[in-house]
């Protein structure tokens, strides 16, 4: 029962140390191996990509422009009749 807890411990720190070998200088390189098995979009696609997001985006504006318009307007129009 003792002999577990202590190779437990022991196992702890083992994994510790292993966590500590190579720290910051293994950490940018596993990073930069993983950045170049990206697969980065073309200019073009980048750009067709951000007309999409410019185009939603503006629809979006006008949408909620036309809600807060309409709502305004009906609640302006409650507000009169309460007060009347």
């Amino acid at each position: 029962m003792a002999n577990d807890k202590q190779t437990t411990k022991s196992n702890k720190k083992d994994a510790e140390k292993d966590k500590k070998k190579g720290g910051l200088r293994k950490y940018f390189k596993e990073l930069r191996a993983e950045l170049k098995k990206v697969v980065w979009p073309t200019r073009q696609q980048v750009v067709n990509n951000t007309g999409v997001v410019l185009v939603v985006m503006s629809l979006m504006g006008l949408f909620l422009f036309a809600v807060d318009t309409g709502l305004s307007y009906g609640i302006r129009a409650l507000i009169g009749l309460g007060a009347g």
